[in-house]
């Protein structure tokens, strides 16, 4: 399937927030209950870290973003991501391709570390984070309790991701 990234605009949102929803669905995503406006994704995004993968009819098949990790300088270049797909695309490449444009546009921006939690049950998303050069640092326990889903109720263990560039920082 011939992909193309492109920075996700308030255009994008409508397919965006329809992908979001899907993970959030699964329980299997994050701890969020529902995507945000797009007024609060917005705000909480890096606009030079946000890419959609477009099919060649112009849909949206998925999606990832990053913001700051924190405010602290020494900390400027490092920041937590996202990647979310489509159902119907699963195991099609999106992800990997959403996940190596997100590098190469964090590497552009001076950003040396991309980190995510994900949970231990998400094996795909932790398969692909793997073969993106990603690795496990640890898994923190129990560290939120599900509020909303199949899960509602039960404490989760999130388990840490980080890539560490080999171009930035080094």
């Amino acid at each position: 399937m011939t992909l193309g990234l492109v920075p996700l605009l308030a255009a994008h949102w409508p397919e965006v927030e329809r992908i979001y929803g899907a993970g959030i669905a699964t329980g299997h995503a994050t701890f969020e209950s529902a995507p945000p406006t797009w007024e609060r994704f917005d705000a909480g995004k890096r606009a030079d870290l946000r890419l959609v993968a477009l099919d060649p009819a112009g849909r949206v098949l998925g999606w990832a973003a990053a913001s700051d990790t924190s405010d602290r300088c020494v900390y400027a270049g490092v920041v937590e991501h996202s990647v979310y797909v489509d159902p119907a695309a699963h195991g099609s490449g999106v992800g990997r391709a959403l996940l190596d444009g997100l590098v190469a546009a964090a590497e552009d921006a001076g950003v040396w570390t991309i980190q995510s939690g994900i949970f231990p049950e998400n094996t795909a998303s932790l398969a692909l984070h793997r073969a993106a050069g990603f690795r496990v640092v640890g898994t923190r326990r129990r560290l939120g309790r599900m509020t909303h889903g199949p899960f509602a109720g039960r404490w989760r263990d999130v388990t840490l991701v980080e890539r560490r560039s080999t171009v930035v920082g080094s």
